[in-house]
């Protein structure tokens, strides 16, 4: 087993959208005789984006994964999403692999977001290689892509091939350390030749910096070095696998996947310099024990959720240690259910097949029907328990509300995103029981908007989407008494309720009050919480423009009743009628919530930011900075920011951050208050 799991190489595709992490997994689906023909995001033929969304809009909604052999190596891929839309699940799915292989455009080399790639990276501690990508393109520049490597995001790279560019076209590649020119013939393949004259200066400088940087990776080497000034290949190629796997040096590939170059050399690198699940550090448990690659006791780590529309739900994990099969039964430690692994599934995008082969340490596997698992739970030997700790989720920056188009739906709506929030752990859903809107929270509009387009497909439903409402509130300034009178006749008998009450606000937050300050019977207890009652029911119908009363006090001191026509629904009639009294001869005025919010940004946006914060009406409270992020904390009107993921991850090229949180309410500006009140009369007029 130890010789396969030396074998095994289970990595990550990770980089901002668009630098062709898709293309470049279909390039080694090819190379490695998975897939017949190459297919691109253009056409939306591509292996791993599979889901119509996807190929609708050009660019990776969920992870892909394939699964395949490459000089009879087993190779376990895992391509995940660049755009901040469809991220969110990032450290749960680097928690499934051993190694990462970064792609940079090298037309804009390394992006703002690929700061966020890279901290994900080594959060993880993941050996890397760097594929730089699109050299092909008109406005490729490699040593940009290269510099910026080491200068933006202060990693050691290791140059392994540079290109070899001829009257503005992509030929071939320098391979750095056998020092020999390789030249494109098609598929793939290439053709050793001569390196240019006009190159020969630049590779044979980068080598001895390579080799130079190589030997510092070990006190011994460096020794030789010194001594003999240059090392045999054999030497270079086993510091080079030390050093990537103790993450001392990062290697750095060129290609196109667009035309098919460079994807053997990456292969061949991951299965030469990535790590097997054996050179991997042991995974950490909940509980602070450890689980290494070659335990006997069986392991396995849910990184994804999928519900398919043949297979139903299916669950993909990482085998953490020991053996799998389809006869296997595993506890699942975090439900405490036993589950049999009776459905194992090979991925390849959306080709599914059975696998009947007894998997170890690094496989990725789909597993169906299981009946209690979720993404982030652990599976293992119920005689040997362990748990994967599992990061905490991102919390949803963007709400809208969602409701049935067709009357009686309602249910088919709800079962149908609910699907949704068990594969896509950055969407939540909640009812908001004040409005009575079903909101659908996620990480932007995009997100939102394609998630429900993906219900309405799977569902066969339609969906409406709405911004969800702002809970303003009124309140009321000035104190005032006023009588409730209810008297009705109507042949039999009839109904009397008569009471007084004294009305005035009370600090903001504090509610409502009411006293019963009722003497000598003038009232009858039993009805006095019927006038309590209709003035509640009335407060939260409203005055100004239907939104909540609050903070008011209710001293109700003087009433009459009548003997036979007085009843609870009558008292409760004339509350509600002695609080609209009131409201009419007290000043009213309309509240809007304050959010707490905390954002995170590089340095250099701040003042940007605080700009545009002071433009939406924020107060900024403070600000901290270390390290070059600065987070501000400022109190904005929510009004004001229910749009704010997508404005600011377009103001700081997706690099920022933020949390919001109800804070208070205060008073909103006569501009807010005729605007709120002009959509209340129209709502009102249209129903």
């Amino acid at each position: 087993m130890s010789n396969s799991l030396q074998n095994q190489r289970t990595y990550a595709f990770i980089g901002t959208s668009g630098c062709g992490k898709t293309s470049i997994a279909e390039m080694l689906l090819f190379q490695s005789g998975i897939i017949n023909r190459l297919g691109s995001i253009e056409d939306g033929t591509t292996a791993l984006d599979y889901e119509p969304e996807e190929i609708k809009r050009r660019g990776s909604i969920q992870p892909g994964f394939a699964n395949f052999t490459w000089n009879k190596n087993p190779h376990s891929l895992i391509d995940i999403p660049g755009d901040n839309n469809f991220n969110a699940d990032t450290e749960l799915l680097l928690k499934a692999v051993d190694g990462a292989v970064l792609v940079i455009d090298a037309i804009d080399g390394v992006r703002p977001q690929t700061k966020k790639m890279w901290a994900y990276i080594q959060q993880e501690k993941l050996p890397t290689i760097v594929f730089i990508n699109k050299m092909d393109r008109e406005l490729a520049n490699f040593d940009m892509a290269f510099n910026s490597l080491s200068t933006t995001l202060g990693m050691k790279p290791v140059v392994f091939y540079m290109p070899i560019i001829e009257h503005n076209e992509f030929v071939g590649l320098i391979d750095i350390f056998p020092a020999k020119a390789l030249y494109f013939i098609g598929d793939g393949k290439v053709e050793e030749k001569e390196i240019p004259d006009e190159l020969k200066d630049e590779a044979h400088l980068l080598r001895d910096i390579s080799v130079e940087n190589i030997a510092g990776s070990s006190e011994e080497l460096m020794e030789k070095f010194l001594a003999e000034g240059t090392l045999s290949m054999e030497e270079i190629h086993n510091a080079l696998r030390s050093a990537t796997i103790h993450r001392d040096i990062v290697p750095v590939l060129v290609g196109s996947a667009l035309a098919n170059k460079g994807g053997r050399r990456l292969l061949n690198s991951i299965d030469a310099y990535m790590p097997s699940p054996l050179d991997r550090a042991p995974y950490e448990g909940k509980d602070g024990s450890t689980r290494k690659a070659d335990d006997e006791a069986c392991s396995a780590f849910v990184c994804k959720t999928l519900n398919d529309p043949f297979a139903g739900h299916i669950n993909i994990m990482r085998v953490i240690s020991g053996s799998l099969s389809s006869d296997s039964t595993l506890k699942n430690v975090c439900s405490g259910e036993n589950e049999r692994m009776s459905s194992l599934i090979t991925l390849n995008g959306k080709v599914q097949n059975p696998c009947k082969d007894t998997l170890h340490a690094g496989a990725v596997i789909a597993v169906a029907k299981l009946k209690n698992t979720q993404t982030g739970d652990t599976l293992c030997d119920e005689k040997a328990p362990f748990e994967v700790p599992c990061p905490d989720p991102l919390p949803q920056l963007i709400s809208y509300g969602v409701k049935a188009a067709v009357k009686g739906e309602e249910d088919k709506v709800f079962a149908a995103i609910q699907k949704l929030t068990e594969e896509d752990l950055s969407l939540k859903l909640t009812r908001d029981e004040e409005t009575g809107d079903t909101l659908l929270s996620g990480m932007g509009q995009l997100h939102i908007e394609i998630s429900v387009e993906k219900a309405k497909r799977r569902g066969k439903i339609e969906i409406e989407l709405t911004t969800p409402k702002i809970p303003y509130r009124e309140t009321i300034k000035g104190k005032v008494q006023v009588q409730g009178r209810h008297k009705k006749q109507s042949g039999g008998k009839g109904q009397f309720g008569d009471c007084f009450i004294e009305m005035e606000p009370l600090p903001r937050g504090a509610g409502y009050e009411f006293e019963d300050a009722i003497v000598g019977g003038a009232i009858p207890k039993q009805y006095i919480p019927a006038v309590d009652k209709g003035i509640q029911e009335s407060a939260k119908r409203g005055f100004l423009a239907g939104y909540p009363v609050v903070d008011f006090k209710v001293k109700l001191y003087d009433g009459s009743y009548h003997n036979v026509d007085s009843s609870e629904m009558a008292f409760k009639l004339a509350g509600s009628v002695a609080f609209k009294k009131a409201m009419e001869e007290l000043k009213v005025v309309l509240l809007e919530p304050i959010a707490l919010v905390t954002i995170s940004i590089p340095d250099e946006y701040m003042g940007d930011i605080i700009g545009d914060l002071a433009s939406r009406r924020g107060k900024v409270l403070g600000s901290d900075t270390d390290k070059g992020v600065t987070e501000i904390k400022a109190n904005v009107p929510m009004s004001e920011i229910m749009q704010y993921a997508s404005d600011l991850r377009s103001m700081t090229g997706g690099q920022g951050l933020f949390l919001m949180e109800f804070d208070h309410y205060d008073e909103a500006p006569q501009p807010v208050v005729e605007k709120v009140i002009a959509e209340y009369e129209q709502s009102k007029s249209e129903d």
